[in-house]
């Protein structure tokens, strides 16, 4: 598939069939995640790919953001972001700041956004290999909970989770906010030169 048409075909889908995905698609889907931009190369992401038992678990352990529909998906990512990784290597001698824990000097979280774009890449690759997918939060009072039941180190936090699977459904999702809501027009969104 062309990249534009990955890029204007990818939406957030919430109900999928019972096909399963191929193994030879999560791993290209994951392979495509690992190959988002690092800040200073630190790779403090981390992903949980579940399937199967470990699936079944899952869902019947949280209330999903992505509704009770997105529960059906046969593979669920969790991407992890740990920030103890990125203030350790700032902390090495061929990066600027040079004590250990200076999270101050992050003008944003670059741990978390790196996760996001890894996530967005899976969100890509999986229209690339013919599939659905949709992202959804978690709630942070089921993080320690999380952790536990799936041998998580407490320095890795999830930035959410996607379901993927076979799309059950052609257009949007009923219910769905594109549904009821227009895209902003093009040149409210992007500025040249000056913001007005």
């Amino acid at each position: 598939m062309e990249f534009q048409d990955v890029v204007r075909r990818r939406r957030m889908v919430r109900k999928f069939t019972d096909e399963p995905v191929s193994d030879e698609s999560i791993q290209r889907i994951m392979r495509n995640a690992v190959r988002g931009p690092s800040a200073g190369f630190s790779q403090g992401q981390g992903f949980l790919v579940l399937q199967g038992e470990p699936l079944r678990r899952l869902t019947e352990m949280f209330e999903w953001w992505g509704g009770e529909e997105a529960k059906t998906a046969p593979v669920v990512v969790i991407p992890f972001s740990a920030k103890a990784v990125y203030l350790e290597r700032y902390s090495q001698s061929d990066k600027a700041w040079t004590s250990l824990g200076e999270e101050d000097r992050w003008p944003v979280p670059y741990w978390d956004i790196d996760t996001g774009m890894a996530a967005l890449l899976i969100l890509q690759t999986a229209v690339d290999e013919g599939l659905g997918a949709v992202f959804f939060g978690t709630d942070k009072e089921t993080w320690p909970e999380l952790r536990a039941a799936f041998g998580v180190p407490d320095v890795y936090t999830p930035i959410g989770m996607i379901a993927i699977g076979h799309a059950a459904e052609e257009d949007v999702s009923e219910g769905a906010s594109p549904r009821t809501r227009k895209r902003k027009p093009f040149d409210e969104v992007v500025h040249w030169g000056q913001w007005q």
